[in-house]
């Protein structure tokens, strides 16, 4: 970069004050230090910025142009600086995350909302771009906590368990595969199947679909929730779906479900952080958080009380 906040401070002080004099007593430099400095911003930018006039310096068009954006930009320095500070004395800090599901953005915000409460001085942020690689993006630095089902045995990363869900084929009321109780991968086949994210990026194809030998007759990514469930309604394709994502349209029956194998197709949901260095009280004050909400879903949330009611029942199914 060619030009330097000082080359500003030093244009905007000799256009405000008019001689080197007084703009070096504002700028705690001497006259000879400041000439040197405007002629080095004068050889760099290869043009002049004022014209002499005795002990006068009046700056022509270029060092007025120069000097009105140096302005602004100072002005706008000082309030970036008045913001760090303040938020430093306050000990603000910002929680950035991401979850490995679009589903969990859906239980997530209320929680996010209750933990705000709690915390006023934590600004959470989500960062859904990093959903499809939250663990490479929680190493490169792009996020402070992931929540995933996917584990690695990389080193820099710590797991902190947090709950169990079990994936479910989701098929309309009227469907061949409806009434099952258990449905065997492979009768996938002749079906198009409704993914999050194509099947490199998917889970369920990696864990599911690609270990059973199994190419559906046709994947189609679909990122909301909710419209793959209606496409689901309409007969449109099968989804596979966690049990509390789907559970209000189960107890209205407007899909139906079954378990994927004789043994189901579970997950272990797991926060994920940066293991090198000290965890910050914050963001091991989230984790705590995290798991003990879990434990006693807030009322606010309707899908997360869903998420602990399917996680239970799902624990109940295994003890069985």
């Amino acid at each position: 970069m060619r030009l330097e906040i000082r080359d500003f401070r030093l244009v905007v002080a000799i256009s405000e004050l008019g001689t080197l004099t007084r703009a070096g007593q504002q700028l705690n430099l001497t006259q000879s230090a400041l000439s040197h400095q405007l002629a080095d911003l004068e050889r760099r930018l290869g043009a002049s910025l004022f014209e002499r006039s005795g002990r006068r310096m009046i700056p022509n068009r270029l060092g007025a142009r120069l000097a009105s954006h140096g302005k602004e930009l100072l002005e706008r320095l000082v309030d970036v600086e008045r913001d760090v500070f303040d938020a430093a004395a306050r000990r603000e800090a910002v929680l950035r995350i991401a979850t490995e599901c679009y589903t969990c953005y859906h239980w997530l915000p209320p929680v996010l909302q209750e933990f705000r409460q709690l915390h006023p001085s934590v600004d959470v942020e989500v960062v859904p771009s990093a959903t499809t690689r939250p663990l490479a993006a929680l190493i490169a630095g792009r996020l402070d906590l992931s929540i995933v089902s996917t584990v690695t045995r990389d080193r820099r990363i710590a797991f902190t368990p947090l709950f169990e869900d079990e994936l479910l084929l989701v098929v309309a009321p009227g469907h061949r595969l409806a009434g099952r109780r258990n449905v065997d991968p492979a009768e996938l086949r002749r079906e198009r199947v409704l993914l999050y994210s194509k099947p490199d990026d998917s889970f369920v194809y990696r864990r599911v679909l690609a270990p059973a030998g199994v190419s559906p007759r046709q994947v189609t990514p679909i990122q909301l929730t909710e419209a793959m469930i209606e496409l689901v309604k309409s007969s449109m394709g099968v989804g596979i779906l966690a049990r509390w994502a789907i559970q209000r349209e189960l107890d209205a029956g407007v899909v139906a479900a079954a378990s994927l194998g004789p043994d189901g197709i579970r997950r272990r949901w797991r926060a994920a952080t940066r293991a090198a260095g000290t965890t910050p009280a914050y963001l091991a004050a989230f984790v705590e958080f995290l798991r003990r909400v879990i434990a006693h879903p807030p009322r606010s949330s309707p899908q997360f009380t869903m998420l602990r009611s399917a996680t239970r029942q799902g624990k109940a199914a295994v003890g069985a």
